[in-house]
């Protein structure tokens, strides 16, 4: 299965968040789960690092592949964004990596599971 890391998991655990270490090693080593994100996520991090962070930054998302954008998934999104924007605030990062779990039948971890109200969506809080 594939388990989506929202950008918020990532970039605790490149704060050095004990907590987001340990649960991105729990996820890898259970086996069950190809560790991805969403193409706006990776954005996230990748758009805000220092010239000091990019050697550890890049070395650390080489661990995660990344849903490629393509219209059907851009499509899905604007779908899930006119709905659920609307009543609940999502954003377009957000509907992205949705649609991207709801078309792979992936589950999202993150720390901001309102985020997620999608009843399609397996949102999980990454850690308590």
């Amino acid at each position: 299965m594939r388990a989506y890391i929202d950008a918020d998991v990532l970039i605790w655990h490149l704060r050095g968040k004990e907590q987001a270490r340990d649960f991105l090693i729990r996820l890898r080593d259970h086996g069950a789960y190809e560790l991805w994100t969403g193409a706006l996520q990776r954005a996230e991090i990748v758009f805000f690092m220092r010239p000091d962070e990019y050697e550890t930054t890049e070395l650390f998302l080489s661990q995660f592949k990344t849903e490629p954008v393509d219209q059907k998934l851009v499509d899905a999104a604007g779908a899930l964004y006119r709905k659920w924007h609307p009543s609940h605030g999502i954003d377009v990062n957000d509907a992205m990596l949705a649609a991207a779990a709801i078309q792979t039948g992936g589950c999202i971890y993150t720390l901001n599971v309102k985020h997620y109200p999608m009843p399609e969506v397996k949102a999980v809080r990454a850690w308590e």
